[in-house]
């Protein structure tokens, strides 16, 4: 069900850093789409730990961690504030009403608020990236500059099913996994190509990342369609969709599963058992989900923005199980 603002809603104060600084960061918190910076944090930590598994023994120094580490953590932390925060910024209409608690759109952040904290994460983002090297530099302007595709006008490819999820799926999936292992392999010194554990782990990423795409778009019909942001929702309607991102996702892990007896250096046995639990769980949990237009869903049932949080949550389980898989391996 989309969401209305009240005529009579008391409005919200602008906040300042300097003199509010504990309500201006619990606004920037959530500026920065606190699941998106989970995500991030994991993949940049998560392809680290599968380089670890490849690199030569004994080669790994506390210097070199933390600078391996640390550097594209960070670097990648700015850009993800950078992307989502410009898309609030182009989207603060639509915000009102699909998501009206986030800070531009809700009053606490002004735009120029946000363009602030946008432009100062991009410049931190690429400076840092700069020190790391090329391949960290290549990873993160090909973010920033298809997440600006993404959302800026004129190219604002986020208007188009089909280009909306190949930005998603294109920088979690290959650019970021696939970067940022080719980063690790400069740092750690590791043997030249990338190994097969890690392209099954950007394949299986890429795929989730078009789940994602579909299901970020489902309880938003409302305001995309006031604005013409045609999603596959707004093409199909919500419940086809929504079979649509269930299917997709279980290709995924069963696929993951199928392929790991094949790839050297992971464990498929955990791989089978922890995999084959989440896909469970997942369909479980589906049958419960009531759809966004359900005025009085059953006590039984979970919440939609509760069901998105949760397939975001298996996707962070992803950069936890599939590096120990690997240790394992």
């Amino acid at each position: 069900m989309g969401h209305r603002v009240s005529s009579q809603a008391k409005p919200v104060r602008r906040l300042s850093f300097f003199r509010t600084p504990r309500p201006w960061l619990a606004a920037f918190w959530k500026f920065s789409r606190p699941h998106t910076i989970i995500g991030t944090s994991l993949s940049v930590i998560g392809v680290f730990v599968i380089a670890w598994t490849v690199m030569p023994e004994g080669a790994l120094t506390p210097t070199l961690t933390l600078f391996s580490l640390l550097l594209p953590l960070i670097a990648c932390l700015a850009g993800n504030v950078y992307i989502v925060g410009l898309n609030q910024i182009e989207d603060v209409e639509i915000d009102r009403i699909n998501k009206p608690s986030l800070p531009i759109a809700s009053g606490e952040f002004s735009r120029q608020d946000g363009w602030g904290i946008v432009l100062l994460a991009g410049a931190l983002s690429v400076f840092l990236a700069v020190l790391g090297g090329w391949w960290l530099l290549t990873t993160v302007l090909l973010s920033l500059i298809i997440g600006t595709a993404y959302s800026m006008p004129p190219i604002r490819l986020k208007r188009f099913p089909f280009w909306a999820s190949t930005c998603i799926l294109t920088v979690r999936g290959a650019v970021v996994n696939l970067g940022l292992f080719l980063h690790y392999r400069g740092q750690l010194g590791l043997p030249l190509g990338i190994p097969g554990k890690m392209w099954a782990l950007a394949a299986f990423v890429v795929v989730f990342s078009i789940v994602i795409a579909i299901f970020k778009d489902i309880p938003d019909l409302e305001g995309d369609r006031r604005y013409n942001i045609t999603t596959f929702t707004v093409r199909l309607g919500q419940t086809r969709v929504y079979e649509m991102a269930r299917l997709i996702l279980s290709l995924c892990y069963l696929g993951m599963i199928a392929a790991t007896p094949w790839i050297e250096g992971v464990n498929w046995l955990f791989v089978l058992i922890t995999h084959g639990a989440l896909l469970g769980l997942f369909w479980w949990r589906s049958y419960r989900v009531a759809m966004p237009n359900q005025a009085a869903p059953a006590t039984t049932s979970m919440s939609f923005p509760d069901f998105y949080q949760f397939i975001w949550k298996l996707f962070f389980l992803e950069y936890i199980l599939y590096p120990i898989a690997c240790l394992l391996g």
